[in-house]
């Protein structure tokens, strides 16, 4: 068992995307761990949630279990917190389709009712919620016709929203990464998630490029660019680093530095797919973040 209590600043929390992984025993949990999110809660201070995002199945629309909310509050301290990925019920255009198949609309994409369904079902958590992630998938001209049509629908739909949670948008369309979506994204009270992947430009370029309209906060996510490639590798057995970023990794010390020392609070959600087992990862990070 290695030591994973991170000793960073105050406005940098540092987490994992899941924690739900039986290769973590011997690294993270103990070989007897019995509560894998309540012995995760001893070592990290947020985790992201993703098991809810997988919401649409069909016509039927699954959304979180007041059981399980219940479980995973008792689980942890009061002053532990939750990234949370929004269901895709809400977020998708068109449901999944297999090659060849014709494309079908979703008719809760972007739905207010829907969206205040799910935030009933997880409202006991409300208070420990650190942000709610709206991750869209590549939104090709097949279905979505621009840009400028995905921003006026995103105004209409968060106008309407409640203004006490911090809400993350998610895109993987390169083309959509400008002046204009940032100056939106400012403007609508929204926050851009860095997404280190999904064949995405670099978070650091990103930054680099925009950071006049980035302020108060910003979530960032390593997922890393070749997904099956890793799971080959590693053979989904998450607990050892099989394709380090060490060039990535000091660059995007030095992209946090900047913006704490702007006063701004900086959530990093790690994957095991970036590097091949997400606690290793931070703690590698953790590492680099304290030596001189």
């Amino acid at each position: 068992m290695i030591d994973m209590k991170p000793t960073l600043p105050d406005k940098l929390n540092i987490g994992t995307c899941s924690w739900k992984y039986d290769s973590w025993k011997g690294i993270l949990y103990p070989h007897d761990c019995s509560n894998y999110l309540e012995e995760y809660a001893r070592h990290f201070s947020i985790v992201e949630i993703d098991q809810w995002f997988w919401s649409l199945f069909g016509e039927k629309i699954a959304l979180p279990k007041p059981e399980t909310v219940l479980e995973y509050l008792e689980s942890v301290p009061g002053d532990f917190t939750f990234s949370i990925k929004v269901p895709n019920a809400v977020t998708l255009t068109h449901q999944y389709r297999k090659p060849k198949s014709p494309l079908i609309e979703n008719p809760h994409f972007l739905s207010s009712s829907l969206f205040e369904s799910f935030l009933k079902s997880i409202d006991p958590m409300a208070r420990q919620i650190d942000s709610l992630i709206f991750q869209f998938e590549y939104l090709n001209k097949e279905k979505m016709p621009g840009q400028y049509h995905f921003q006026d629908q995103l105004h209409h739909f968060f106008e309407n929203c409640p203004q006490e949670f911090r809400y993350c948008i998610e895109i993987r369309n390169k083309n959509y990464l400008n002046r204009p979506w940032f100056e939106f994204l400012k403007n609508s009270g929204l926050f851009h998630v860095f997404l280190q992947g999904y064949w995405m430009p670099p978070v650091f370029e990103i930054y680099g490029r925009f950071q006049d309209f980035i302020e108060n906060f910003s979530l960032i996510r390593l997922h890393g660019p070749d997904r099956g490639g890793i799971e080959k590798q590693t053979r989904k057995k998450w607990n050892s680093i099989v394709a380090p970023h060490d060039g990535e990794l000091q660059k995007l010390k030095i992209m946090i530095q900047k913006m704490l020392s702007k006063g701004m609070s900086v959530t990093l959600n790690v994957n095991n797919h970036y590097e091949g087992s997400a606690p290793l990862t931070i703690e590698r990070f953790t590492k680099l973040w304290t030596a001189y």
